[in-house]
């Protein structure tokens, strides 16, 4: 019997094609960009797309100091963080932690870890995310691909 069979390609490891892509986060708004930034970690806008596999491209954020909150949330979103004594819950806002080295990189990484799977494949899919405050980055070896973010849904 001669009939079609069509199978599920399910890739691995060695299989996926990991891209380097650009973005520039200049007045974009922090959720919006952060959820288009998980789909391409995740790679789901990639037809081979597998749920179990680190199948996404290698993201690097550009100029993330210049991205913007809507409302007023740059002032009344509070940030907790807990340093592991007793009485030890912090709070911050995004403007305190703008102020901070650093601080614009943990304000777009904390909402990319929350839109990605929870467990060993989430953790894994964040260290594919490298953030920059300015426009220099230290991935030119990669020869990474510079994207519009808007173009993507």
């Amino acid at each position: 019997m001669n009939t079609l069979s069509y199978k599920t390609i399910s890739l691995n490891k060695e299989t996926a094609k990991k891209e380097w892509v650009v973005i520039d986060a200049t007045d974009q708004v922090v959720g919006r960009l952060c959820t288009k930034v998980a789909k391409l970690l995740r790679g789901k806008y990639k037809p081979s797309f597998t749920p179990h596999v680190d199948c996404g491209d290698n993201v690097i954020i550009i100029n993330a100091d210049k991205v913007v909150f809507t409302g007023k949330k740059e002032t009344d979103k509070l940030y907790t963080r807990y340093t592991g004594y007793p009485g030890g819950q912090r709070f911050n806002t995004p403007a305190e932690l703008r102020k901070h080295p650093y601080g614009s990189e943990r304000i777009i990484k904390h909402a990319v870890k929350g839109m990605l799977p929870k467990g060993r494949l989430g953790r894994h899919l964040l260290d594919n995310l490298y953030v920059y405050d300015g426009t220099e980055h230290k991935h030119e070896a990669q020869k990474p691909k510079a994207i519009d973010i808007n173009q993507y849904k």
